[in-house]
């Protein structure tokens, strides 16, 4: 095993498991800023128990999000110096703002809103979870036009010693693909935390208890959820695939398993990928439709992997085929089961229907499947690129770190994060158990629980 790979392998590893929090937190600050401003705008007290209870599953979320970040800005220096010392001076800008935004502007805040409802006006308090919810919109925003330059180089200019210097931080932030993957990004997240807020009230509901507040959680998480599902499938999702298919040709040929180009392709809803004979086993096509979405014409031609040189295909092409129908198929069923959940709520018939709250409850881990197999998508689609089109993956590794060292600590952090996991998941279940009710911890002077 080469050190090359134990690098690759340990950063996917800890940048997967870290990103099971963020997604979270940032979805639930936009929800937690609508309970919050329907409590203001109804005078309706449910709204800032809820906005209370959510707070903490954020608190818990946010802290665990914040420790296993961390590595990662190290494994740059560590695992991944030649890529650092040749691209520093253009990510090394983002990267410290998006520091700025989650560690200053988001925490302290994220204070205030936890910790100061006794001593703030109620404006206020609205004020201190709308900037936290600004601070990891933010925060997110600036890792995403980090990975976008990545995908996307723009705004720079090659030294003699090989080094890249950015000419233009404005062009670095405005750079299209950074727009078009941030959108589809927080629409990820939004789906995630509306899930989970879903899945919550439906378990209240189908557990016979705290019906008030499964009501509420199903509501407002059936609700986001449907937008989200929509806008993540389109506009987001369609302007996503057209700029990629322009700009990493072959990344949508390995996503599609289209070994051939052709007029009029199709689009593979299922089938197994073989490499060896270039051709997709035992498909399900549906024809003409991947050129129809790509271009807009059932007519148009699309490009096949073997119109690339073999040594700038995507590498682990199965793994790529494979993670790209998985966000997709999962991102179809989210749409159709929010469909359904909110005809049955605008009928009335949702809270009672025990038969819609089971995929409810036990689809709460798949958004999480889906963002990863997303991230796994545009990630390895860029492969054999760190920078693509300008620097190999193989040529910006630390050679002088050996496999044997990056082994070691990746079972390090295999066991600080089953620790990690377990610590997570006592402390959410112990909330969620204990209940909307259990936030009301002391009472405003007016009388109005707190």
């Amino acid at each position: 095993m080469t050190a090359l790979l134990m690098h690759r392998l340990q950063f996917a590893f800890t940048i997967t498991y870290h990103y099971l929090f963020p997604q979270l937190t940032m979805g639930l600050a936009l929800l937690i800023v609508v309970l919050k401003t329907v409590a203001l705008v109804k005078h309706d007290e449910r709204y800032n128990q809820a906005s209370r209870f959510w707070a903490k599953i954020f608190a818990i979320n946010f802290l665990l999000g914040v420790v296993t970040g961390i590595p990662m800005e190290f494994q740059f220096g560590t695992n991944w110096s030649e890529f650092s010392r040749r691209t520093g001076g253009i990510i090394g800008q983002p990267l410290a703002m998006e520091g700025v935004f989650s560690f200053f502007l988001e925490s302290t805040f994220l204070g205030l809103f936890l910790f100061g409802e006794k001593r703030l006006s109620r404006w206020a308090h609205w004020g201190a979870a709308f900037m936290v919810f600004v601070g990891s919109w933010i925060s997110g925003f600036f890792i995403i036009v980090t990975d976008a330059w990545m995908q996307h180089p723009v705004a720079y200019r090659l030294l003699p010693d090989g080094r890249f210097e950015l000419t233009s931080f404005w062009g670095l932030l405005l750079n299209p693909w950074a727009w078009l993957q941030y959108a589809h990004n927080m629409c990820g997240a939004v789906i995630t935390a509306a899930f989970v807020m879903s899945a919550v009230g439906a378990f209240y509901l189908l557990d016979k208890r705290d019906s008030e507040f499964g009501r509420l959680f199903l509501r407002v998480g059936v609700i986001a959820g449907l937008l989200s599902c929509v806008v993540q499938i389109f506009p987001t999702g369609d302007l996503q695939g057209r700029y990629t298919a322009k700009h990493q040709p072959a990344a949508i040929a390995g996503m599609e398993g289209l070994f051939h180009g052709e007029r009029g392709a199709p689009i593979v809803l299922m089938g197994q990928p073989d490499i060896e004979r270039q051709r997709i086993d035992n498909p399900l096509v549906v024809n003409k439709v991947l050129s129809f979405l790509i271009y807009g014409t059932t007519s148009a031609e699309v490009k096949g992997l073997d119109q690339f040189p073999q040594d700038q295909w995507p590498t682990m092409l199965p793994l790529l085929f494979y993670s790209y129908h998985i966000m997709a198929g999962l991102g179809t069923y989210f749409a159709l089961l929010m469909i359904v959940a909110a005809f049955l709520l605008w009928r009335g018939k949702l809270y009672r229907a025990r038969w819609i709250l089971w995929p409810i409850l036990l689809s709460f881990p798949l958004p999480y499947i889906a963002n990863t197999a997303g991230w796994m998508t545009a990630e390895i689609g860029r492969q054999p690129w760190l920078v693509y089109g300008l620097l190999r993956t193989a040529s910006g590794y630390s050679t002088h770190v050996s496999a044997g060292n990056s082994l070691f600590t990746l079972l390090g952090f295999l066991g600080m994060y089953s620790v990690l996991s377990i610590l997570w998941i006592v402390l959410v279940y112990r909330f969620i158990q204990m209940g909307p009710e259990s936030a009301e911890g002391h009472s405003r002077p007016d009388g109005i629980a707190a």
